[in-house]
């Protein structure tokens, strides 16, 4: 059975922490695994986005008084939140399964190979015969939309009744149509589907199910981009990363990168979600893929999901140590903490969504058992991601006290 912890009930601090009883140290990455995620889809991803315009690596950056005050010996963050302009991780993973997703339709199209280059050219005016279509909390729509505009094909995207008006209207803006659907995320995601079989059109969703697992692979394989590029900038190799989750397609593109990389000596993996969206939590402590149900309301809405993907399920059983859930109230704590830092910590704007592994590991160091099921202690060296900016500006200024342009103006004037 699995450990399962429960501290500060009914506060703001409240947390829940379950091991993960089939982690198992040293686990061998399996070829099931490497038909997912693998070296060579990393390389093929990485020639393929880095040869878009604008694109540029994204910074990590140390944060040694932030890493002071919670007891550890090094935090380091990813930061997403100027990843192509689009302000998330997302434009790695949407807009790469777009653009695969546009080659291998139009080469079966034109009877011949077409190369990615075509693609991303626009040099092929049949592309815009193809509609791609998402269900989306925010982030991946835009970033699906954003692909689509890219590289000439239509778009329809279908939020749910919680996403904001303001990340409708920053979709909308990159030429897509977005259409409000009642229910959750999962509620969204079946819309989608349904639509898109009813009208030929292509589905580009960052989770995966039986019979739907191509183009997810792809979006997870762009998605490892980042985490190679965090860990090319480690100066050490981090003894634990805690990872927002979702449907955990961004965890298990990371958590292959480390496994593949580090091997019997990769770091502890830990889960973060919100507790009304905790479905990796209630998986690990069922021992099988476990949905979750209700309206899944978090301010989280990037995470506000109640279903696990079936890829990210087939590595993060493995590879997966443990899982937190944690309220709201934790994360806008932690908004507020890396927008407004000690010391020479660099201010960072850090959306609602990006900020669960940072809240986690802060729960986790404030209680000793919590602390000695993961192995944290003064020596352990932190991975964080910061996946998202401030995608929804008037939210985000609500919730950290101040906008995002006066929290990066001070990111130009420190030291």
């Amino acid at each position: 059975m699995a450990k399962d912890l429960t501290r500060n009930a009914g506060t703001d601090e409240a947390f829940t922490l379950v091991l993960n009883a089939q982690a198992v140290p040293g686990s061998q990455w399996t070829e099931a695994q490497n038909a997912i995620l693998s070296d060579a889809g990393l390389a093929r991803a990485a020639d393929t986005i880095r040869a878009w315009p604008r694109h540029a690596e994204t910074p990590l950056i140390a944060l040694p008084a932030l890493a002071a005050e919670i007891g550890v010996a090094a935090l380091h963050y990813k930061d997403e939140s100027c990843r192509f302009g689009l302000g998330s991780f997302k434009a790695l993973g949407g807009a790469y399964a777009v653009a695969r997703l546009l080659q291998k339709e139009l080469s079966a199209r034109l009877g011949r190979a077409v190369g990615m280059e075509e693609i991303t050219s626009r040099a092929l005016p049949e592309a815009a015969q193809i509609t791609v279509c998402c269900a989306t909390d925010g982030n991946h729509g835009r970033s699906v939309a954003w692909g689509a505009q890219s590289f000439g094909c239509a778009c329809v995207i279908f939020i749910h009744s919680t996403v904001s008006e303001g990340r409708k209207a920053a979709i909308a803006a990159f030429g897509a149509e977005v259409r409000r659907t009642p229910g959750n995320y999962d509620a969204s995601v079946r819309a989608a589907q349904e639509v898109a079989s009813e009208n030929g059109w292509f589905v580009v969703s960052d989770t995966s199910y039986p019979g739907y697992m191509e183009v997810p692979r792809d979006v997870m394989q762009g998605y490892e981009l980042m985490a190679a590029e965090a860990m090319d900038a480690l100066p050490e190799p981090p003894t634990h990363i805690f990872l927002q989750t979702g449907v955990g397609g961004m965890a298990a593109a990371v958590t292959a990168q480390a496994v593949r990389r580090y091997g019997a000596d990769r770091p502890k993996i830990v889960l973060c979600d919100p507790d009304q969206a905790a479905c990796f939590l209630a998986s690990y402590r069922s021992g099988a893929r476990t949905a979750v149900h209700g309206d899944l309301g978090t301010l989280m809405a990037g995470l506000a999901c109640g279903e696990v993907s079936a890829l990210a399920w087939e590595i993060l059983q493995d590879h997966g140590d443990a899982a937190i859930a944690m309220t709201d109230a934790a994360a806008i704590a932690a908004m507020r903490r890396l927008a407004c830092p000690e010391g020479d910590d660099t201010a960072l704007v850090a959306g609602e969504s990006a900020v669960a592994g940072v809240a986690g590991l802060r729960l986790a160091m404030s209680d000793p058992e919590a602390r000695a099921l993961l192995g944290l202690h003064e020596t352990s060296r932190i991975l964080t991601f910061g996946t998202e900016g401030d995608t929804d500006p008037a939210l985000f200024a609500e919730l950290v006290g101040a906008p995002a342009a006066r929290i990066r103006a001070q990111q130009r004037t420190t030291p």
